[in-house]
Formats: structure tokens, C-alpha cells, sequence
């Protein structure tokens, strides 16, 4: 089982732009091949006015896929059953870095799968976060109220832990994903705009 040292989860509270930045570190990342972003799979469709670029896949047959091994990671949240495929073993096997958005829910289970991990914390304000759930209109006005007390009183915690706070311009953001990801491949230093935990300068 690979250690999974370059393995990057980004996480972060709904509205924090994780999809956004992420996109736009898969463009810019586009043309280098140590470097992949899985699709994951979710019992959700796909989404008509461009959302994530997932394969959707029912209740049944997710669980099935499930006891069958086919997921590296898998968690529940908000009704809805997320995967990501067992295939980024190979990835990380030979040396390319994967990156996927996850919930922050599961971060210690895989960090027990994968020790070497780094966690990127994509981050705003909670105005600009509720600003972004009411325009993407997916969730009822409760189900956002619920997603941003859920976020306030959740902690991400790892040994490896970088935040973006995403408050500010897309490309910046993004930039800071880039060299995170460079981090994890060993050709770069600690990104500009993304701080580490103090856990990881405490143990390095």
C-alpha cells in the first residue's frame, strides 16, 4: 500500500470554493502526467448546469461496489454516498500525485490508509460562503443554514494540514493549490497563501 506522501485531499466547508479552485488546478496542471485527479463517485446525477464532473451511480450499486473493494475512500454526507476509486493505488504506486476533494469527515480514516497525506483547507468567510450556496440554488434556504453551522463547528485535523483562504481572487487560490501539490511531488517549497498546521512544523 503506497504511504500515500503524495496524496492531496482538499477539504473544506460547502461555499468554500473547493470545485472552483480544484478546476482550475486540473487546467493549469493539464499537460503534466505525475499528476491526477480522480472523478469520484457519486449517487447524485450529473449536473446539468456544470457542476462536479462526477459518474453517478445508484444507491444499490454503489454499496455493492463498495464490499467489493472498488474504493480506496468512501463516506456519506448530506444524503448522498461519495467514492473515490481504488485505482489511485496504481497513481500513487508509481509516483503521480492524486488530488481529490473529500469530506473532512474522513480525513483520519484515511490518513490511517494513507499516513503520509497532506490535507489542503480551502476556506471563506461564512458571508461569502452563504453568498455562493444561495447562487448555485441546490440547497433550500434550512439546508444552507445547516451546512454552515455544520461547518463552523468542524476542525480538520492531520499531520500534514495547508489552508487557502479562498475569500479573494480564483487565481490566486488556485496557485496555492499548484504548489501544494508541487510540495507533494518534492519540486516545490511551502506554498504563498497556504500556511502550514502547527502540527507539521512541530514534527518536521
Amino acid at each position: 500500500m503506497p504511504d500515500g506522501s503524495r496524496l492531496v485531499l482538499v477539504v473544506g466547508p460547502s461555499g468554500a470554493g473547493k470545485d472552483s479552485v480544484i478546476r482550475g488546478a486540473r487546467a493549469a496542471l493539464a499537460r503534466r502526467p505525475d499528476v491526477t485527479f480522480p472523478r469520484r463517485i457519486i449517487t447524485r446525477p450529473r449536473d446539468p448546469t456544470g457542476g462536479e464532473d462526477h459518474d453517478p451511480c445508484d444507491p444499490q450499486t454503489f454499496l455493492r461496489r463498495a464490499e467489493d473493494g472498488e474504493f480506496a475512500l468512501h463516506w456519506r454526507a448530506n444524503g448522498l454516498s461519495y467514492g473515490v476509486p481504488a485505482g489511485i493505488d496504481a497513481d500513487l504506486a508509481v509516483g503521480r500525485a492524486v488530488v481529490v476533494n473529500v469530506s473532512r469527515g474522513i480525513v483520519a480514516a484515511a490518513e490511517a490508509r494513507y499516513p503520509g497525506l497532506a490535507v489542503c483547507v480551502v476556506t471563506a468567510s461564512s458571508s461569502t460562503r452563504a453568498a455562493r450556496l444561495h447562487q448555485r440554488g441546490r440547497e433550500s434556504a434550512v439546508d444552507i443554514r445547516t451546512r454552515l453551522d455544520r461547518a463552523d463547528a468542524f476542525a480538520v485535523v492531520a499531520r500534514r494540514v495547508f489552508e487557502i483562504d479562498n475569500d479573494g481572487p480564483l487565481d490566486v487560490s488556485v496557485a496555492a493549490l499548484v504548489q501544494t501539490i508541487a510540495l507533494a511531488l518534492g519540486k516545490g517549497v511551502s506554498p504563498a497563501g497556504a500556511q502550514s498546521d502547527r502540527r507539521e512544523l512541530a514534527s518536521g
